[in-house]
This record gives C-alpha cells, sequence and structure tokens, in this order.
C-alpha cells in the first residue's frame, strides 16, 4: 500500500509543530465554545488512555495538557489553539472516571452536544489502548461519530508495552471493527508517546487541516 503522506509532507509537518501553540480555555457549557474561525481536530478517548500524554509528546512540552495517574482528570473541553491556524481539542475522558455520577453524567451530555454540533470540526482522533482494545464506551463514541457523520481516525496508544503479536493481533481486530463504522477511516496510526513512536504520522494527519 502506498504511503499516505510523502517524505516531504512529513517534514513539513514536524516543522510546523515546532510552531507556538497556546491553551485557550476550558469549556464546562457549550456557550462557552470559540468562535469557529479555524478548522478544529478533537482527541477522544477512555480516562487515562494517554491522551494528554500524546498532546505533550506532539507538541514535546511536559506541560502543555495536563496528566495524572487519577482516571478522569480531564473534566472539560480543553482547547489550544495551534499557531492561528487550528483549534486542538482536548476532550473529557469517557468510561471510568473518579467523580461523582452527576458530574460524569454532565461531562457525557457537553461532550455529545459537541461531538454533534460543531460545524469546524473535521476530525476526531479515539484513541485506544493497544492492550486493551476497542471497549464498549469507544464504541458509544463511534456509534455517534458514525451518526453525527464526523471523520474520525483510530490511534492505538502505548504501542511500547506490548508484543509484536499482541500489538498484530489488536490491529486485526480494530481493522474488522472499522470496517462497520462509516465515519470511521481506514487508516490506524500506532504511537507511544514515551517512545516517540508514531508520532510523525499524527503530526501530518493534523498538518493537513491547517489553514495556509
Amino acid at each position: 500500500m502506498a504511503e499516505k503522506f510523502t517524505a516531504q509532507e512529513i517534514n513539513a509537518a514536524a516543522a510546523q509543530f515546532l510552531r507556538p501553540i497556546t491553551f485557550m480555555l476550558s469549556v464546562a457549557q457549550l456557550e462557552q465554545l470559540p468562535d469557529d474561525i479555524y478548522d478544529e481536530v478533537a482527541f477522544a478517548g477512555r480516562s487515562n488512555v494517554g491522551k494528554s500524554s500524546l498532546i505533550n509528546a506532539l507538541f514535546n512540552q511536559k506541560k502543555l495538557a495536563k496528566t495524572s495517574s487519577t482516571p478522569g482528570r480531564t473534566q472539560q473541553l480543553n482547547f489550544f489553539n495551534f499557531d492561528d491556524k487550528l483549534y486542538l481539542v482536548d476532550l473529557p475522558g469517557y468510561g471510568y472516571a473518579e467523580a461523582p455520577e452527576k458530574l460524569v453524567k454532565q461531562w457525557q451530555k457537553i461532550l455529545k452536544m459537541y461531538l454533534r454540533g460543531r460545524p469546524n470540526l473535521r476530525r476526531v482522533f479515539v484513541l485506544i489502548d493497544s492492550r486493551r482494545g476497542i471497549k464498549k464506551e469507544d464504541l458509544e463514541i463511534m456509534k455517534m461519530l458514525d451518526e453525527a457523520a464526523v471523520s474520525y481516525q483510530i490511534v492505538l496508544t502505548k504501542v511500547d508495552k506490548i508484543s509484536d503479536t499482541e500489538l498484530q493481533k489488536t490491529l486485526t481486530a480494530t481493522a474488522a471493527e472499522i470496517e462497520k463504522h462509516a465515519a470511521a477511516l481506514p487508516d490506524i496510526i500506532t504511537t507511544s508517546s514515551e517512545k516517540k513512536i508514531g508520532l510523525e504520522m499524527v503530526k501530518a494527519e493534523i498538518c493537513s487541516f491547517m489553514q495556509k
């Protein structure tokens, strides 16, 4: 299969990720969403899947996105301005969260409304722990994105913590599941924030949406 991005595109994306990115705001209510003047990409995933760690690794910063060993720490939609060309959004983790049930339901409601109604949302990267594979909560988000016709791409995380054999099993199972979902892209990206694996592909995907 032909490579999706050329070496020139990958190098250009790497250079772009040296440009400024700044935290904008945390959104707890949809009324707080920033104006949709730029295209937007979002990162979604189960609690503790490694969303914030991946964002930090992409920009080679340790504290850009808040990380925690406590699942459910990202409780709002965190918006970042990437070089005045793109909005990047760290979404609340779904699934298990150490928080009152009422608050978790509130996050879920806001998340669903955001995914279904944000006109400039171009891509959602759905992060899946490579050791766990796609779970029930992931399927719920995927179904929601299918219904909203929002394009999304599976990113497997923590691939450094799994054997090649087990990773291949996860890839095979994930690819089979993707075929059932209308809005899912067929290309799966394998990553490790700790070992810097696969980051160049995520960067290239993100940069494909940036205003020139």
